[in-house]
């Protein structure tokens, strides 16, 4: 998927060490920093529930299935809490709410100005595999969520 985004030369590093971009590569990534940023807005917009759980419902969804079934928590409870918190700044809230959430928070707080660098210089800045980026940072954020459900269910 990367190999149409990015232009033939490629292979040559820049003056900003990273893989070059075609023009709709350009446009992808800038497309992508509006959409972390409508993110982050979003979640401003949400009041985070007290529970520490539960503000994705404020926007319509239902209640978390396990939660409702088997009176438990997936491991993704908690994290539309920890992203509102986050845009708070009310660290120490967000991390009780599901730190893997803080995490990707912090992550998309980085990503949004990477998005920009990128797409303005062209380049996917300081990254030359991107498949090979993308696949460590999901890994390692899926990694840390299933310790911490792992952690929270055995406090229960």
């Amino acid at each position: 998927m990367f190999r149409t985004l990015t232009s033939p030369t490629s292979r040559f590093p820049s003056p900003v060490h990273g893989l070059s971009l075609r023009p709709v590569g350009r446009w992808l990534i800038a497309t992508a920093c509006l959409l972390l940023l409508a993110g982050f807005g979003l979640a401003r917009s949400l009041e985070p529930d007290s529970r520490g759980y539960g503000t994705h419902q404020r926007l319509g969804l239902p209640p978390c299935t396990s939660q409702v079934l088997w009176n438990i928590p997936c491991p993704a409870c908690g994290m539309t809490t920890s992203f509102a918190h986050f845009v708070r700044g009310q660290i120490p809230l967000a991390l009780r709410a599901n730190v893997t959430g803080t995490l990707l928070a912090t992550c998309c707080a980085v990503l949004a100005p990477w998005c920009l660098a990128s797409a303005w210089y062209g380049v996917l800045w300081r990254v030359r595999d991107p498949s090979n980026a993308l696949m460590w940072a999901l890994l390692t954020l899926l990694g840390i969520s299933l310790v911490e459900w792992g952690l929270r269910l055995s406090l229960r």
